[in-house]
């Protein structure tokens, strides 16, 4: 891409942060689309601590139209100062990365003291293994677990399904965008929903990181809440893993699965004639990563959808159960992955736009800034929604709906849009 940062991140080419570099006329153009009046006041984008989630709970179903929706607390407006009685801190939210709330302060208070214990290198290696093993409690299928050498998981279909994903600050997320139990959540979410696309039940993660020493105690023992509180979301254990010293920090989650008895669901089997169906949402996560990039909180919706990926993890075994002959994880875009089942498969795949409508929130954000809603349905990524095949004339499991047909290629495996001309390679890829 020309880039050092890819598009996960928020920083594409030619793009030294423009996402976040808002001037004056780009702010008025968003004033004007949104309705505001000449009377409303507005916060320029030089003149604010930070453009975040606003304290407002007006729009938490993530509708623009309203200052609070990009993150403009009424009470925080041009000329006015700080409303009586209110200090600096209270300016950063509940949502705010660096912030410290009651919510977010490490509950065993040890980055919070003073002293050592601030930092990863302040406690050490072992240190911070030991700290982030209390935290975490172990499933029944858990018969050894963090501590030892290795641990050891049962395996009840005596087949295990392995998946790994390292997600790299500044490449698959920025820590001045998302908080770091966030970052735990989305690292496992990632893993997870691989195992769910093979039609497996996880059952246990395991986690490297590296990090550099002044990484704060507490942002680590954060990141491991994330990762543990997603798993448990599958009843999934984080059962162990390692740390190490690096310049650059970097997360990498091994999930392992089990199959209950099925036969694995791959990405190779999918039939002409078959019925292509969707469970789970496309596009939040891309609409939420570009309302970031260009320095906004708001709709929290989608932002949300960025940060914290919602994958639909039973739904994978209920496809495999229901007869799916191909499933994969959309996480890099639904033109991109579908486009790994109909090379794997030999196949084309007709998708039906009229069954693609964008979800309201991504209409508004589109509308805001331009852009075309259905371009990040199409190809956004890291929403974790899956896509299946399924053998015409089978009831599809609940949640799933039909986008499409399996057809006979007419020369090179492809994926197929009528009616709609998609851009570059259809989704994310690491080198492009």
């Amino acid at each position: 891409m020309g880039s050092e940062v890819d598009h996960r991140a928020g920083q594409g080419s030619g793009d030294p942060r423009d996402g976040l570099h808002l001037g004056h006329h780009e702010l008025a153009e968003l004033v004007v689309v949104v309705g505001l009046g000449p009377d409303d006041d507005v916060v320029g984008a030089d003149e604010v601590v930070r453009l975040g989630d606003a304290r407002d709970g007006g729009d938490r179903a993530g509708h623009l139209g309203r200052p609070t929706d990009f993150g403009l607390d009424q009470d925080v407006r041009r000329d006015h100062g700080l409303p009586p009685g209110v200090g600096k801190e209270s300016i950063i939210d509940a949502q705010e990365p660096d912030g410290k709330s009651e919510s977010t302060k490490d509950p065993d208070g040890a980055a919070d003291r003073g002293g050592a214990g601030d930092t990863v290198g302040d406690v050490g290696e072992f240190g911070l293994i030991e700290a982030i093993r209390r935290r975490l409690p172990q499933g029944r299928g858990v018969l050894v677990g963090p501590g030892d050498d290795a641990a050891v998981v049962a395996a009840p279909d005596a087949r295990v399904v392995v998946t790994t994903d390292v997600l790299v600050d500044g490449v698959h997320f920025r820590r001045d965008w998302s908080a770091p139990d966030d970052i735990g959540h989305r690292a496992a979410a990632a893993s997870l929903a691989d195992v769910a696309a093979m039609g497996a039940s996880p059952t246990a993660l395991v986690v490297g990181l590296a990090t550099a020493a002044d990484l704060p105690t507490s942002w680590a023992l954060r990141l491991a809440d994330g990762l543990r509180d997603e798993a448990a979301l599958v009843g999934a254990s984080l059962v162990g893993g390692d740390v190490v010293r690096s310049d650059r920090l970097v997360v990498s989650v091994t999930a392992l699965g089990d199959l209950g008895g099925l036969a694995p669901v791959t990405r190779a089997g999918a039939k002409v004639g078959d019925v292509v169906a969707l469970c789970g949402r496309l596009g939040w996560a891309q609409a939420g990563l570009t309302v970031l990039r260009r320095g906004f909180g708001s709709p929290r919706a989608v932002v949300a959808a960025h940060r914290r990926p919602e994958p639909p993890y039973d739904a994978g075994p209920r496809a495999a159960a229901a007869g799916a002959t191909a499933m994969v994880d959309v996480s890099d875009g639904l033109v991109a992955d579908l486009g790994h089942v109909a090379r794997a498969s030999g196949v084309q795949i007709t998708l039906e736009l009229a069954s693609l409508t964008p979800d309201g929130p991504l209409l508004e954000v589109a509308s805001a800034f331009g852009m075309a809603a259905l371009d990040w349905v199409l190809t956004g990524g890291d929403d974790h929604a899956l896509a299946a095949t399924f053998p015409r004339g089978v009831d599809l499991p609940d949640g799933f709906r039909a986008i499409g047909v399996v057809d006979k290629a007419d020369g090179e495996p492809t994926v197929v849009v009528p009616g709609q001309a998609v851009s570059g390679t259809g989704g994310h890829r690491h080198f492009a």
